[in-house]
């Protein structure tokens, strides 16, 4: 039997970006729901550092003291690990958007900082349909209508946002098409125990092929994320087993391949126990698209997405869904009104965004290039403050609009 429900906005993904326009309208006194296909708490592939910028955000969403119960060390520190280079500097002083309280910025596993939002979105009167993916949207007069967990749910609501991410191919008209080329991205990550990483350093990670960073995060995990090109991926599994015969895994490959090519992470990692499966995803689809389509809303990496290279996608996340929500919330119903409110998000996500999606695929461009992590060890080794330069400029101290 199929259950059908009405609501005033539909989110179609539980992350930070879909629970954060979740939270911000169900406390303007929307009727909300939210689509999960897949059951919390999850580990998911994720940098997982969060900007002291976000941490009045964090509170208006009413989990800024759970996260600071449960958040790692403060992170005063950036860094480069590229062959035999370790070099660091200081990040820079958080914005004027943070609280003095607060200082710098800190990282919160996605298992502990999902849960939160989605608890807190429950809380506010969220109707939240877990595990269930959306597998149709269509027209219904001035409705849309939402079509999950295989027929046995059927949605209704004005204002549907795509909060999915962009990592997985879908039926829906906001996910993208799947393409493999040589040249993809993929993602991977995992935890360790017993790192002697500094607990206030985190290190931008070149290696040949592709790039990465680790941080200190919550209960004693060092959290270590990565990017790496599809096919130097695939070279280094023939490296290892040029014979096919022991079926070295993706996660293996890339595990060894950080070890050999950073002395910075044989050193954090030597000591160090992985708690719990590396984790994979991708490819990755870096780029500014549209945040409104098909009278659809979009959200965190559904609507645009830096080089994890910069560590800004939960900031992004979370903030776009805030943007969204206070256009929305302030708007003229019907469909003049959406449409109004479509472009004052759009050009307001451009310009707390676009810069960081520029400076992010520089510095990743730069990192990717044959031969140019050793140039790039070389320019921060005698300029050090490059790496603080580069945590500026990818937002790390912009304030939220509305929080300044």
């Amino acid at each position: 039997m199929t259950r059908l429900s009405t609501h005033d906005a539909i989110i179609i993904g539980a992350g930070p970006a879909g629970t954060s326009v979740a939270l911000t309208l169900a406390r303007r006194g929307w009727a909300v729901a939210i689509v999960e296909k897949t059951a919390f708490p999850r580990r998911k592939v994720c940098g997982e550092y969060i900007s002291a910028s976000n941490l009045a955000l964090l509170d208006q969403l009413e989990i800024g003291d759970a996260w600071r119960a449960n958040a790692g060390p403060e992170i005063r520190r950036v860094g480069l690990f590229s062959g035999e280079t370790c070099v660091e500097a200081a990040m820079p002083c958080p914005g004027a958007g943070s609280r003095a309280k607060d200082g710098f910025g800190r990282a919160l596993g996605r298992d502990i900082l999902d849960s939160l939002l989605l608890q807190a979105a429950r809380s506010a009167g969220v109707e939240i349909f877990q595990p269930c993916r959306a597998v149709a949207i269509d027209r219904d007069g001035e409705m849309q209508r939402v079509q999950a967990g295989d027929e046995a749910v059927m949605l209704r609501a004005p204002v549907i946002v795509a909060a999915h991410g962009s990592w997985e191919p879908g039926p829906l008209p906001s996910q993208l098409a799947k393409t493999n080329r040589p040249s993809d991205l993929l993602g991977f990550k995992a935890h360790f125990t017993g790192s002697s990483l500094a607990p206030d350093l985190m290190p931008l990670l070149a290696f040949p092929g592709g790039y990465g960073g680790m941080v200190s995060a919550d209960h004693g995990r060092l959290s270590i994320s990565c990017c790496i090109r599809r096919d130097v991926l695939a070279r280094l599994r023939k490296q290892h087993d040029p014979e096919h015969r022991s079926h070295v895994s993706a996660a293996d490959a890339v595990s060894r391949h950080l070890m050999d090519s950073c002395r910075g992470v044989r050193g954090a990692l030597e000591p160090a126990h992985l708690d719990g499966p590396w984790l994979a995803a991708g490819p990755i689809r870096p780029g500014i698209r549209s945040c409104y389509e098909q009278d659809i809303f979009r959200v965190g990496n559904a609507a645009g997405e830096s080089h994890p290279v910069i560590a800004e996608g939960i900031s992004m996340a979370l903030q776009s869904g805030w943007l969204l929500a206070s256009e929305l919330a302030s708007a003229p119903s019907g469909q003049a009104g959406r449409e109004a409110a479509a472009r004052r998000y759009e050009a307001a996500w451009r310009r707390l965004f676009s810069t960081r999606v520029y400076a992010a695929a520089a510095i990743a461009g730069i990192a990717l290039r044959p031969g140019s992590a050793t140039a790039m060890a070389a320019i921060v080794r005698n300029f050090p403050q490059a790496l603080t330069l580069g945590a500026q400029l990818s937002g790390k101290t912009k304030p939220v609009p509305g929080f300044a």
